[in-house]
């Protein structure tokens, strides 16, 4: 089954389209009594009991598939005579009406179904005509089978909750009668499956409102069938395998942990991608694993023991790939790649500017040595006196001469001749 058949069959269970021909119940104690049973006409119930029923049918077929839903297979020997598979398909052909195989079934459910409390057995049958449809999913008038089905629903039926009410008979608050509720259905299931919307007697859709922990005693003894792991239940197995191999308290654990949540992501990304909608879910099989604790860095010795614990645990049934991805791991991965992005900027900021202080700083050296040879020969010079060398008969014609307001020493001098001061030739 599909998504899409399942809410073809659920879209029916409302006041006006619902078909319901027949609703029969059992009521259990807490030490497996039958304490009352009851049955008759859906259509006949109580406005009010109507709906109440309707929302429990609802209940059942409600959830993620693959997680709440889970499709289950009868083995060979189930479908022989006195498997169960078989009393369901009695309990469909008598369209409920078998009182002795009834109470047979509700035995059989007793007996196989572990709950300390109190609840409810309720069994629906109904019929579909199943309207034929074109490619472009419009209903035609023809129908092409009639699918009858059962929906079981065993609901918790617990005792209300202590507390003060308004007492109608004595005008006052006081304590208020506590009565047994019926919840919400804990565990139910459809048989026969409605896959490719056509009845499926080999399968049947089972529910469960417990993620991390269906009653898969049930599915095994009541219904007979193999047991399927929820979506939960495969991903919170995988992540112990990892976490309990790579060390829950060593360091860097959180960071291969998250990091293998991503690769993963980026796996199932490129699977999509390469396949339609129609092929096979992309399941972590033993080379799938390998490659991906490969692009974890998970060290070799632990990666070999990961992929033998998870073969052990998982057997013929590897996990969904999509089954054990953690939304709020990668989340928090996204944050942590983020934050060790910033750091890394951060670092080649600081590297940057490193480089750019001690390039400053060799050049403020330089300078500063620059200064200190100036200094030095200012120091030398600053008291030497100036010997100016001319022609002999040149020195009758230095005079001094207001250039530029300032008062120069003035050495007339023909093209080609030369003078010198403290040595240097001008």
């Amino acid at each position: 089954m599909n998504k899409k058949e399942i809410l073809e069959l659920k879209r029916r269970f409302k006041k006006d389209e619902a078909t319901f021909t027949r609703l029969v119940g059992c009521y259990v104690d807490g030490n497996h009594n039958k304490i009352c049973k009851f049955g008759g006409k859906f259509l006949t119930l109580e406005e009010e009991e109507y709906y109440k029923y309707l929302e429990i049918a609802n209940k059942a077929l409600s959830g993620t598939y693959g997680n709440n839903l889970l499709e289950l297979s009868f083995p060979r020997e189930e479908e022989e005579v006195g498997g169960r598979q078989q009393i369901l398909m009695a309990l469909r052909e008598t369209k409920l009406e078998d009182e002795a195989l009834l109470d047979t079934y509700y035995d059989l459910v007793i007996d196989t179904y572990d709950h300390a409390g109190n609840y409810l057995i309720l069994l629906y049958h109904d019929t579909y005509d199943v309207l034929s449809r074109t490619t472009d999913n419009d209903n035609l008038d023809e129908s092409e089978e009639v699918y009858s089905y059962l929906i079981c629903a065993i609901c918790p039926v617990d005792l209300s909750k202590p507390g003060l009410g308004y007492l109608e008979n004595e005008q006052r608050i006081g304590n208020r009668i506590r009565d047994w509720v019926v919840g919400a259905p804990d565990t139910a299931f459809l048989f026969p499956a409605f896959t490719d919307r056509s009845t499926d007697i080999h399968a049947a859709l089972f529910y469960t409102k417990n993620t991390k922990e269906p009653h898969s005693e049930f599915m095994a003894n009541g219904l007979g069938c193999g047991i399927e792991r929820t979506a939960t239940e495969q991903k919170m197995a995988f992540h112990s395998i990892v976490r309990n191999t790579l060390g829950a308290e060593a360091e860097g654990t959180e960071d291969i942990l998250m990091d293998i949540q991503q690769n993963l992501s980026y796996m199932i990304e490129e699977y999509e991608e390469t396949h339609d909608n129609d092929a096979d879910a992309f399941v972590l099989d033993s080379d799938t694993i390998g490659k991906l604790l490969e692009e974890s860095n998970v060290p070799e010795e632990k990666a070999s023991r990961i992929e033998k614990s998870v073969s052990e645990a998982f057997g013929d049934k590897p996990p969904i790939a999509e089954n054990v991805i953690d939304a709020k791991a990668l989340a928090q991965n996204e944050i942590r790649l983020e934050k060790k992005e910033m750091e890394d900027q951060i670092v080649i900021l600081n590297q940057q500017l490193s480089e750019k202080n001690t390039q400053l700083e060799e050049r403020t050296s330089q300078l500063l040595e620059k200064q200190e040879e100036i200094d030095t020969y200012m120091a030398e010079t600053k008291n030497y006196d100036v010997v100016l060398h001319v022609k002999p008969e040149k020195a009758n014609q230095i005079h001094s001469s207001m250039i530029d307001g300032k008062k120069c020493i003035v050495i007339p001098m023909d093209e080609n001749e030369q003078a010198a001061i403290n040595g240097v030739t001008l």
